[in-house]
């Protein structure tokens, strides 16, 4: 276990971050070696099929992820006070809520999908593939709560390295796992589905292992299992409050999706490379935030108000400056990296792809500010306010989708995510600051 209430700011949230950030790069590194296997060894149409569920997959472990994370920051504060008989009872009461959401989570889903997708507008001539897809990725949720659940214990007192470990050797058996069901036994996107379902499974297997066999300090014992009604209460509100931030952010993505599909394969095919693209190049940020909240939630059960906000301007610096350089890249490489899915021959989905790319790249040292304040607000306790900020960003991207599109086209589509973001940021970005000073010792 590490803490994070002592030391250099920048250093103790960089050496914490950085394995996350290497976790989900290797994820997103993972999806561009899935979707080159499967566009090489099937096709571009189950290719674009594939894009065409990620918004629900993505609405799925977003959620999980989120409320697991969620479920981590009272644990958080806990370890930072040295509170660690509550810190186990908070462990327990997690792990019995996740369980629950998952049961609940893999039926809805289940039930439900076939109709999304036709909501979603999937174009008929990958629909079927779309939903085989799909359906066997729902019915590996249990698998994504194992390793979340587990993932985000351990990220609470301040461990991200073994997920990261854990994470490592499932993309490795992934993209084996890929190959050999796609390719050697002709499975198609069935074998794609099983190798990332049982890849997950490896993955939350070894990372519950260590949690139970090397963190003793975090295993409950006793009457620690007891129901007690406040602390699930708690959970709730930080769990759903994340997790359904995820969603909120998520369900604007998808009436997004629903505006892309109308545009036809093509313009779904080149929106799927950006997106891949712009997932990968995102993960630092996204994961600076991840930290942050952390390292707040610590600092807060710690009793040091000043040294969270040093975090903050150190943290909110590092990802700006990122972001500046990311959005260079993508601005002036943007044509070249969709060429990683897309041929030199399909001109118009690789124009179509780079000027997503380009016009996103203008603007994407403001997720930067989004993702580490939204997180710190999240960290201190504020779920409401940091909820908010997602209600937002699926408000701006709705009214790009449903009231620009139709008149401006792909344009339209090339600007949704920024006008999110800035949405967004001029709401948390002050809301944040503005819980920090409230702080009372």
């Amino acid at each position: 276990m590490r803490e994070l209430t002592k030391g250099s700011p920048a250093k103790v949230i960089m050496t914490f971050a950085l394995p996350i950030i290497f976790g989900n790069l290797l994820q997103q590194l993972y999806n561009l070696a899935d979707g080159k296997i499967v566009s090489t060894y099937v096709g571009t149409q189950a290719f674009a099929a594939v894009g065409a569920t990620a918004v629900i997959a993505n609405l799925i472990i977003g959620f999980v992820n989120g409320v697991t994370q969620g479920f981590g920051i009272p644990i958080s504060r806990c370890f930072g006070a040295g509170d660690y008989k509550n810190m186990r009872r908070y462990v327990a009461g997690s792990f019995i809520m996740t369980v629950a959401m998952t049961l609940i989570l893999t039926v809805g889903a289940l039930l439900g999908i076939e109709g999304l997708l036709h909501i979603l507008d999937t174009p008929a001539d990958i629909m079927e593939e779309a939903l085989q897809y799909i359906r066997i990725i729902i019915m590996g949720t249990a698998f994504i709560s194992l390793y979340n659940y587990s993932a985000n214990i351990l990220r609470a007192v301040g461990e991200s390295r073994i997920p990261l470990l854990c994470l490592a050797v499932a993309v490795i058996l992934n993209i084996f796992l890929d190959i050999l069901f796609v390719h050697t036994f002709s499975m198609g996107l069935r074998g794609a589905a099983h190798a990332t379902n049982i890849a997950q499974c490896i993955a939350g297997v070894l990372c519950m292992a260590y949690l139970l066999f090397r963190f003793r300090e975090l295993v409950p014992k006793g009457q620690e299992w007891q129901v007690q009604r406040r602390k699930y209460q708690e959970m709730t509100i930080f769990g759903i409050s994340l997790g359904m931030m995820s969603c909120f952010v998520s369900i604007g993505t998808v009436i997004f999706q629903t505006a892309v599909n109308r545009l036809g394969t093509k313009i779904v095919t080149a929106h799927i490379a950006a997106r891949r693209i712009e997932e990968l190049t995102n993960v630092p940020m996204l994961c600076t935030g991840m930290a942050m909240t952390t390292y707040a939630s610590q600092n807060l059960g710690a009793g040091q108000p000043e040294r969270i906000r040093q975090g903050l301007r150190q943290s909110v610096a590092v990802a700006v400056g990122y972001g500046v350089l990311a959005g260079l890249v993508l601005i002036f490489g943007g044509r070249t990296l969709s060429m990683i899915f897309v041929s030199k021959s399909s001109a118009d989905v690789l124009d179509a792809s780079a000027k997503y790319l380009r016009c996103m790249g203008y603007f994407y040292w403001s997720l930067g500010i989004l993702n580490v304040t939204r997180m710190v607000t999240q960290g201190l306790g504020h779920s409401g306010r940091a909820f908010f900020s997602g209600v937002m960003e699926m408000i701006a991207r709705t009214i790009v989708s449903l009231g620009f599109v139709e008149a401006f086209g792909y344009t339209a589509i090339c600007f949704a995510d920024q006008t999110a973001w800035i949405a967004a940021c001029c709401y948390i970005a002050p809301t944040c600051l503005y819980c920090l000073k409230k702080i009372t010792i």
